[in-house]
């Protein structure tokens, strides 16, 4: 399974406390961990293993929908900071519909990421 985490800048200390919770169930599922490139320094500072693309804004975002669309992911969780401006919008927003079309779940708070997380971490996978 391989999951992409992405966090705006206002939500990388939120991703890194969520995945921290999760810290056991997610290094031994066989889980492999995908993140845009600051995100993933931040994530790879609290102990993950995670393979860090480019930063959001430089093509990152870009590079996860890349993944999706050639469903090489099982989830995204994108932390978005919905009250601040973002250059890279319309990479988002293409991610977002790239997830839709693809139908690859999509989590973007921490409710519905706490809720995949649970479920992956407990029951088989889902294959198409």
């Amino acid at each position: 399974m391989k999951i992409a985490l992405i966090a705006h800048d206002g939500k990388k200390a939120d991703m890194v406390h969520f995945l921290s919770g999760y810290k056991d169930k997610l290094q031994g599922n066989h889980i492999a961990l995908v993140a845009t490139g600051t995100t993933g320094l931040h994530i790879e500072k609290a102990g993950f293993k995670v393979q860090k693309l480019l930063s959001g804004p430089l093509g990152g975002d870009a590079q996860i929908a890349a993944l999706a669309a050639q469903k090489e992911l099982d989830l995204v969780i994108f932390f978005r900071d919905p009250l601040a401006k973002h250059p890279h919008e319309p990479d988002v927003q293409m991610l977002m519909r790239i997830c839709d079309v693809h139908h690859i779940p999509l989590a973007t708070n921490l409710a519905s990421a706490e809720l995949m997380i649970q479920q992956i971490t407990t029951t088989p996978t889902y294959e198409q």
